[in-house]
């Protein structure tokens, strides 16, 4: 592929070329699914300090308004455990509960901070900044209000779309980068076809219905079965006021296509920390032979890793002791 204004997009495996074919899922699974999880209620809001227990760990509410660039951003974040920070980025259709698994494995040696991002969950919806530039500065001025420093940063999907922007702006602070589901070097505009679907959705309708895009986004890309108290709460998270209208503005802000191009070019060259990449053995949307030859294309980093854990794309759900496993490795060196 030649790196010019005119990119030559990889040519895609037979593997991916089967996935577009078969990405809608059957409408019948579809049905037993909305169905199954019809009876899924709107979860109160959580206010500051609350505390729940997940996976036999203790995990608490914050919320923080920041300033920004001419906003003042509301983020709500959960934390547990002490230790060494670890910050986590979730993805689409998600929240921080994404990682909860994983932070409660972890909050014996490490300090687990997951963020919503703004725009999804309890964090901020007013119209602002949805660049992912400008949401990436707004993040790292929310880790400076909480004091924190140096960290380890573990990303999912579109959050790893900000979480390139924090490594590039922040190379000295970022002890590892573990970055999860995106594209990297290599892409091709057929696996990205919820790219336009999502800038629209303020008119189709497609997120006003939060049940069911969770469950038909799980069919599409995910890989193994979510257990079903999992599924409920992502749901949930994914129901508060505002999401519908607030998640389109990236996409209206940007294209995967212009991330792609920009990541190229200004962003890879400026990463410095060891970084994995931590992709689903069978992601639809990301095939694991894009990541394949993946340290050619990260020339500054101390170190380039690719890792895979079993399943799709939601492979923190979907195999959540195995992603543990793999982040208890690299984090602890």
């Amino acid at each position: 592929m030649r790196d010019n204004d005119t990119p030559q997009y990889t040519e895609l495996p037979a593997r991916a070329r089967q996935a577009i074919e078969d990405f809608l899922p059957p409408d019948a699974l579809v049905a037993e699914h909305l169905q199954r999880y019809a009876d899924v209620q709107p979860r109160p809001a959580d206010h500051e300090g609350d505390t729940e227990v997940l996976d036999g760990v203790a995990f608490h509410h914050h919320f923080a308004e920041v300033p920004g660039d001419q906003e003042t951003v509301r983020w709500h974040y959960v934390e547990t455990g002490t230790g060494d920070p670890v910050v986590f980025l979730h993805g689409m259709p998600d929240s921080w509960f994404l990682w909860h698994h994983q932070m409660a494995a972890l909050a014996g040696s490490h300090r687990c901070i997951a963020v919503d991002l703004k725009g999804y969950g309890q964090s901020e919806k007013g119209r602002g900044d949805y660049r992912q530039a400008g949401v990436a500065r707004q993040l790292v001025d929310l880790l400076d209000a909480l004091g924190i420093d140096r960290f380890a940063l573990v990303t999912h999907d579109r959050g790893t779309v900000v979480g390139d922007h924090v490594a590039a702006a922040q190379p000295t602070r970022v002890r590892h980068y573990v970055r999860g589901e995106q594209h990297l070097h290599h892409f091709h505009p057929a696996l990205s076809p919820h790219d336009d679907l999502v800038a629209e959705a303020p008119w189709t309708g497609m997120l006003a219905d939060p049940g069911q895009f969770v469950i038909r986004a799980h069919a599409m890309v995910g890989g193994l079965p979510v257990t079903e108290a999992d599924l409920r709460r992502v749901i949930q998270e994914f129901s508060y006021p505002g999401i519908d209208r607030a998640v389109p503005r990236y996409a209206m802000a940007s294209t995967f296509r212009k991330e792609w191009l920009e990541r190229r070019r200004e962003l890879i060259p400026r990463w410095r920390s060891p970084i994995t990449l931590l992709q689903g053995w069978d992601s639809r949307t990301q095939p694991r032979e894009f990541f394949a030859d993946a340290a050619v294309h990260i020339p500054h980093a101390a170190g380039v890793d690719v890792r895979y854990v079993t399943g799709g794309h939601f492979w923190p759900l979907e195999s959540p002791d195995e992603t543990t496993g793999v982040l208890r490795e690299v984090l602890g060196r």
